[in-house]
């Protein structure tokens, strides 16, 4: 798999000028041309990107999904992310990206919580809207980072990261508000989270194909596993994880209490390998053990 490992390699594919700054750039889309090279039929970037862009068209595939380019305002991806591009059908449109790399977020709070920021981790195709008002903010963001490029000195990199951070806050803000003002999609989307758990559940799915994961959900519901948990959280109160151990909690107390499966049996029909990793999670959500617990109904 091929990799454009620098900010600079990345300019020269898009016919650039040398970037300001090794380690960090603003492009402007609209000054940019895609080379013709093989690189695009499948690469990694090794770099963050942010992209805020208008009227761009193409279709570009992002890890195991494909995507319309010219699908929302404002897209992030993460670096080491397979990525395919078909050239003959790319159109930049107007708008920037701001790509950084790794090394720049160095020895600075943002290398420690970027991870945070779970919309790195979404499908492409989950991307942001932004009214007129909010596309100004971000873009004047943009410019100051920007501008900050040509200063390369010891107050260089704090400067520029505050302003990633900024914009990284703020699209923490646009993409909550999106998750509340699609609530007709949403609503579908957590019925069909509770359908599917439950019906794994009740058809005894665990016990022949294992624990129920985050990642099989997402995938079943062609969601990144980072979104999901997300609008989860955010009609919720608690993500994925918070949930499917509940609904494991659930149906454990149901087999303690109405049958009399060993405890073993019921962990492996739950998908635990293990029967002591089936007590342990019990026992923390329940401050009793399973023996305890069926103790309480004889």
């Amino acid at each position: 798999m091929n990799a454009i490992n620098s900010v600079s390699e990345f300019h020269r594919l898009l016919s650039l000028p040398a970037p300001k700054h090794p380690l960090v750039s603003v492009i402007n889309l609209a000054e940019s041309i895609f080379l013709e090279d093989d690189i695009w039929k499948g690469f990694v970037n090794r770099f963050y990107c942010v992209a805020l862009k208008r009227e761009a068209k193409g279709k570009i595939r992002y890890g195991q999904q494909h995507y319309d380019y010219d699908k929302g305002v404002l897209s992030f991806t993460a670096p080491n992310q397979v990525q395919y591009l078909d050239l003959r059908n790319m159109e930049c449109g107007s708008g920037y990206l701001l790509i950084f790399h790794p090394d720049f977020l160095l020895k600075h709070p943002l290398a420690g919580t970027i991870g945070n920021y779970g919309y790195f981790s979404y499908a492409v195709n989950e991307a942001l809207h932004l009214s007129a008002d909010e596309e100004d903010d971000l873009i004047a963001i943009l410019h100051k980072i920007d501008k900050e490029c040509v200063h390369i000195d010891k107050h260089t990199q704090e400067i520029i990261l505050s302003q990633i951070e900024l914009l990284l806050n703020y699209s923490n803000r646009f993409y909550e508000r999106q998750f509340i003002t699609r609530k007709n999609n949403n609503y579908e989307l957590l019925t069909k989270f509770e359908q599917f758990v439950d019906s794994y559940f009740n058809a005894n799915q665990a016990g022949q194909q294992g624990l129920l994961t985050v990642q099989r959900i997402a995938e079943h519901m062609n969601l990144s596993s980072n979104y999901l948990s997300d609008l989860l959280r955010v009609h919720t109160g608690q993500n994925t994880q918070q949930h499917l151990h509940e609904k494991l909690i659930e149906k454990a107390k149901e087999k303690l209490s109405t049958t009399n499966a060993s405890v073993s049996e019921i962990a492996y029909n739950l998908g635990f390998e293990h029967a002591q990793s089936f007590s342990t999670l019990f026992k923390k959500k329940t401050k009793m053990s399973p023996l305890e617990f069926r103790q309480g109904f004889n």
